[in-house]
């Protein structure tokens, strides 16, 4: 029996209400077997093919001047606080533009915005936000034209099955879900890279520890 033959007798099967075989589940790779190293290691790579721009740092008590340097370098003078960021991250010499109460059309003239994350995957450089504590709101990281996004060394999976099962408690309680690998982007049928489309053109991930 070819390919084309064993659909069809499955078809039949299905139509005349026959029980089928069902096939075995697929066995992915459900958890991973790196190394910490070797993890912060794939991450960064993926996440610079990504074309993002990637500050590695030692401890969480060097993240206000990181900050206050992209920033300077970007020639941006205000940011975005989401609720509950912590006050030590807050970059000196930046205008602090707090998330509560502000408009969609406030939140698009601000250029840039500062979160933390719920995780990210080393193997997809993906990060990960939950709307939990300092990540804000959607809109915070859609509209800005620039996102800095802080990920610690214990935030970090390998796979995205491991991903998943972590984020199952805010996925239970209806809170919104966004995985980002990169600034905003998208192509057309001639495979032109077009960026900014439905989200911040430009993406800062600071690493800590690992």
């Amino acid at each position: 029996m070819n390919a084309r033959e064993a659909i069809l007798a499955r078809v039949r099967s299905a139509v005349a209400g026959e029980p089928g075989h069902t096939p075995e589940p697929p066995a992915y790779r459900r958890a991973g077997d790196m190394a910490q190293a070797e993890m912060k290691a794939r991450f960064i790579d993926r996440l610079t093919d990504y074309h993002v721009h990637v500050t590695a740092i030692s401890a969480a008590a060097e993240i206000a001047a990181v900050v206050a340097g992209r920033l300077a370098a970007l020639g941006i003078g205000q940011l975005i606080i989401p609720t509950g960021l912590p006050d030590a991250w807050r970059p000196p010499g930046v205008a602090a533009v707090e998330e509560a109460g502000l408009d969609n059309l406030a939140l698009n003239g601000v250029a840039s915005a500062l979160t933390s994350c719920a995780l990210a995957i080393a193997e997809t450089g993906t990060v990960v936000l939950d709307a939990g504590p300092g990540q804000g709101r959607r809109a915070v990281t859609l509209l800005p034209d620039h996102h800095i996004c802080i990920v610690f060394a214990h935030q970090l999976v390998e796979t995205v099955p491991q991903a998943l099962q972590k984020l199952s408690p805010a996925a239970k309680a209806a809170r919104p879900l966004t995985f980002f690998s990169g600034p905003s982007a998208t192509a057309d049928i001639e495979f032109d890279r077009v960026v900014g489309v439905h989200g911040p053109r430009r993406l800062d991930v600071v690493f800590v520890g690992g």
